[in-house]
C-alpha cells in the first residue's frame, strides 16, 4: 500500500508545483471562494511587513491570523510554496494512517459483536469485510490530495491548509489513543480557528471507548478521565495564548482573531451564509442575529453527541461538516477536509438517497461561482443576489449531503441490530421511519 500512496503524493505535489509556477497562481490567490480575510496569504505578508517595521500586526484591521503563524512564516517566507505542498502531503499521509488504524479497530469491534451475537442474522450482509476496507485509507488520501478544492487552497497559500493539517494530526492522535497528543493538537486547532472546540466531545468519547470506560454520569472513571482530558486541552490552550502574548507583549490578537471570527465585521463575499445577510441588515439587529448564526455550530453538538455517543468517529465527521457549513468565514479548503473522509463511509452507499442530485448541485455551484462573480463585479450585468443565490445553493447541497449520510448511518445501524427485512405482527412488510 505504500507504493500507491507515494505515487499519489508525487502526482499531487507535481500538480501543485506546476500551478505555483503558472499565471493562474495569482488569479487563484484572489478568489473569494478560496481565501477569506482570516486566511489570505496577502494579509499574512502584510502582517509580516508590519512586524518588520516594529508595528503590531493587529494594530489595524488587516491581519487576523494567529501570532504563531506570522512568526512561523517570518522565517519560512522564502520557502512558502514548499511549506504548503509539504503540509498538504503531511495531511494526506496523516489521514491515511488515521483511517487505517480506525479500520483495524472497527474490524476488531465488529468481530467481537458478532461473537457476542449483537447483530441480527439478516443483517450480516451489511457487515464490512477486510477486502472492502483495505483500499479505504488510500481513497481518503486520494480524495484529499486530488480534490480541486484542496489544490486551489494550496496554490492560493491559504492558511486553511495548515489548519487542516493540525486537525488531521488531532484525528490520528485520537485514533491512536494518545490523550495528551490529542489534546495538544485540538488546542492548536482551536487556537487557530476557534470552531474546532466542538470536536472535543467526539474525541473524548472515542478515547473513553478506547480505554473501555463506560459513558455514565455516575461513573467515577468517566469523570476522572474527562477532567484529565479537558485539563490537558485547556492547559495547552492557555500555554498557546500566553506564548502569543509574550511574542507580541500585547493582548491585541484576541479581539483581532477571536473577536473578528465571532462578531463578523468584515462582510467580504465568501461561500458562507453570513456576509449577504448582515450586509442587508439594520445595524441594531445585527448583534442578535450574529449570536443566532454563531450558535448554529455549537447547538448541534449536544443532540449529535447524545445520538452518536457510541459512534464518535462518525460524530467527528459530522462536526467537521457542520463547521465548514456554518462558520463565519468558510472557504473550499474547509469543505475539502470533511469530503476527504467520505470514502470511510462507502459502506453506507446502499442507504444513500440523494448522492447524484447533491453531487450535481455541488459541481454546478463550483463552476458557477467564478461566472456569477465576473457578471457581478466586472461585467456589471448581475448583482450580489446572484452570487449569494449560488452560495446558498452550495450550502444547501452540503446540508443535504451530510443529512443523507446521517440518515444512511442510522438506518444501517438499525438494520444491523434488528434485521434487514422488517415485518409487522401480522406478517406484512413494515416501513422504517427514523425520528
Amino acid at each position: 500500500m505504500a507504493a500507491p500512496l507515494v505515487l499519489v503524493v508525487l502526482v499531487a505535489v507535481t500538480m501543485r508545483a506546476i500551478l505555483f509556477r503558472s499565471s493562474l497562481a495569482e488569479f487563484i490567490s484572489e478568489r473569494v471562494e478560496v481565501v477569506s480575510p482570516l486566511n489570505s496569504w496577502k494579509r499574512v505578508v502584510e502582517g509580516m511587513a508590519l512586524l518588520d517595521l516594529g508595528v503590531s500586526p493587529y494594530s489595524g484591521d488587516i491581519f487576523h491570523e494567529t501570532p504563531l503563524i506570522v512568526y512561523l512564516f517570518h522565517f519560512l517566507v522564502d520557502y512558502a510554496d514548499i511549506v504548503f505542498m509539504i503540509t498538504d502531503a503531511l495531511t494526506a499521509v496523516t489521514l491515511y494512517l488515521a483511517v487505517k488504524e480506525y479500520n483495524k479497530l472497527m474490524f476488531k469491534k465488529q468481530k467481537l459483536l458478532l461473537e457476542l451475537k449483537r447483530y441480527s442474522q439478516e443483517g450480516h450482509e451489511l457487515l464490512r469485510v477486510p477486502t472492502e476496507m483495505y483500499y479505504v485509507p488510500l481513497k481518503v488520501a486520494l480524495f484529499y490530495l486530488l480534490n480541486p478544492y484542496t489544490v486551489l487552497s494550496c496554490v492560493a497559500k491559504s492558511t486553511c491548509v495548515i489548519n487542516n493539517a493540525v486537525i488531521a494530526l488531532f484525528i490520528l492522535a485520537t485514533v491512536k489513543g494518545s490523550r495528551l497528543l490529542s489534546a495538544v493538537f485540538l488546542s492548536l486547532a482551536t487556537y487557530q480557528s476557534l470552531y474546532p472546540v466542538t470536536l472535543l466531545p467526539p474525541a473524548l468519547l472515542y478515547l473513553l471507548q478506547k480505554e473501555f470506560i463506560p459513558v455514565k454520569m455516575r461513573s467515577t472513571g468517566f469523570w476522572l478521565f474527562s477532567c484529565q482530558y479537558c485539563s490537558f486541552y485547556l492547559g495547552c490552550l492557555c500555554v498557546l495564548v500566553c506564548h502569543s502574548f509574550f511574542l507580541l507583549n500585547s493582548w491585541d490578537f484576541i479581539p483581532s482573531i477571536y473577536g473578528f471570527i465571532l462578531s463578523v465585521p468584515d462582510l467580504t463575499p465568501n461561500i458562507g451564509l453570513f456576509w449577504y445577510f448582515f450586509a442587508e441588515m439594520f445595524e441594531h439587529f445585527s448583534l442578535f442575529f450574529v449570536c443566532v448564526f454563531q450558535i448554529n455550530i455549537f447547538f448541534y453538538t449536544v443532540p449529535l453527541t447524545i445520538k452518536l455517543k457510541d459512534h464518535p468517529m462518525f460524530l467527528m465527521f459530522m462536526q467537521l461538516a457542520i463547521i465548514s457549513i456554518f462558520k463565519s468565514y468558510p472557504t473550499v479548503g474547509d469543505v475539502a477536509l470533511y469530503m476527504a473522509l467520505l470514502p470511510m463511509w462507502a459502506h453506507l452507499s446502499r442507504f444513500l438517497r440523494n448522492v447524484f442530485i447533491v453531487s450535481c448541485m455541488l459541481i454546478v455551484c463550483t463552476l458557477l461561482f467564478p461566472v456569477l462573480w465576473h457578471l457581478w463585479i466586472y461585467a456589471g450585468s448581475a448583482n450580489s443576489n446572484f452570487y449569494y443565490a449560488i452560495t446558498l445553493l452550495f450550502n444547501v447541497g452540503q446540508i443535504l449531503l451530510v443529512s443523507d449520510y446521517f440518515y444512511a448511518f442510522l438506518r444501517r445501524d438499525y438494520h444491523l441490530h434488528h434485521g434487514l427485512y422488517l415485518t409487522k405482527k401480522d406478517g406484512t412488510e413494515a416501513t422504517l421511519v427514523l425520528k
